[in-house]
């Protein structure tokens, strides 16, 4: 059997493959509510084979958006806005549905990336980040807010109100956001947590708040349902967060239950040097895999469907999870399953798609 169609459970969750759509952030909500956008862009990734969905990193209060345009899921509103995608998913796909809760820290308030991204001024409906430590990420940004005591017991609780809309919103799994010089993140890196307090200084204290967050989340989440944590194994600076943390960090979540810790890099300083090439992040890993116990899923720059089987089959990883390739072919699990000599399943509205070569490529059962 192919390495990447094995199945794989999480919890209560039982995966028929290994390989699942990476969240995207998609810079198109309104004021945080999802909106048609969200019901097309999904439901055709939905359609993809992966057993696995994730939705982009949704921000668990209005000062967490990266841009203004970041999915939320903060109240009422923004709740009642994600059922109708998640029941559109629930009626067309077998996927099992995940969401990356996130809060972007010191890094919000910014345009979206097709208007260039940088930070927005006050006056054009920017706001002051929230962070660690009053350190901005660019010289140029405005200085953000260190979070006192109230405003980590603020965040803390955001989490877990978003975290029990998205279990009453039936969502399967979800994975907190600790990535990509977010505020989870920001916690973690000595490049950004100056703090003298208890959450800062020490590798011990630089955990805490990010460990805090996800057994809030675990606590409130159904246990049935897996609950799982994305890293930056390194910052790609001197004197940065790195993958011997990470391992650390990696022991701690296994210990307090974490069911899945994915495995990318970077986004902490804008000086980051990072070596690009196919998979150039799968040996992180593979050493958080090794060296914790903890399934491990691996992203970055994975594209083909043999390079993915090699990385499963040779223990690399337990899971792969695709972005970019998943957006320019969002049939990748179709092609991957007839290249590799798997079935897979697809809505009974396509299955006349596949070529006569591939006639029983998909599973025929609803």
């Amino acid at each position: 059997m192919s390495a990447l169609f094995a199945p794989i459970k999480l919890r209560g969750v039982a995966l028929t493959n290994r390989f699942t759509v990476s969240p995207m952030c998609q810079y198109s909500a309104d004021d945080g509510a999802a909106t048609a956008w969200h019901t097309m862009h999904l439901g055709t990734l939905a359609c993809s084979g992966a057993a696995l969905l994730c939705l982009e990193a949704t921000a668990v209060e209005p000062e967490g958006r990266i841009t203004p345009a970041d999915l939320g899921l903060w109240d009422d509103r923004t709740e009642a806005a994600l059922k109708p995608v998640i029941d559109t998913i629930r009626h067309y796909s077998k996927a099992a549905v995940a969401i990356q809760l996130a809060h972007a820290g010191r890094k919000a308030s910014c345009r979206v990336p097709w208007e260039g991204g940088d930070q927005l001024p006050l006056d054009a409906h920017g706001w002051t980040p929230h962070a660690p430590s009053a350190l901005p990420f660019k010289a140029s940004d405005r200085t953000p807010r260190a979070l006192d005591e109230a405003g980590l017991a603020r965040v803390r609780n955001a989490f877990v109100a978003a975290a029990r809309r998205a279990a009453r919103l039936g969502i399967d799994a979800i994975e907190v956001h600790a990535a990509h010089g977010y505020l989870l993140h920001e916690f973690l890196s000595p490049l950004a947590n100056q703090r003298t307090d208890c959450y800062g200084g020490s590798l011990e204290n630089r955990l805490r708040f990010p460990l805090e967050i996800f057994e809030a989340v675990r606590a409130v989440f159904p246990a049935n349902r897996p609950v799982g944590v994305r890293v930056s194994a390194s910052d790609w600076m001197e004197g940065g967060w790195e993958i011997e943390q990470t391992v650390a960090l990696g022991r701690e979540l296994k210990a307090l239950g974490a069911d899945w810790v994915t495995a990318s890099s970077g986004g902490t300083s804008p000086a980051q040097k990072i070596p690009l090439k196919p998979g150039y992040q799968v040996p992180f890993a593979r050493t958080i895999r090794d060296r914790t116990g903890v399934t491990t899923i691996a992203v970055g720059l994975i594209t083909e469907p043999r390079q993915a089987e090699q990385i499963l089959a040779s223990g690399e990883a337990d899971m792969i999870a695709l972005a970019r390739g998943m957006l320019y072919d969002p049939r990748w699990g179709w092609h991957a399953a007839a290249e590799l000599g798997a079935r897979i399943a697809a809505p009974p509205q396509y299955w006349r798609a596949p070529p006569h070569a591939h006639k029983d490529l998909f599973l025929q059962s609803l």
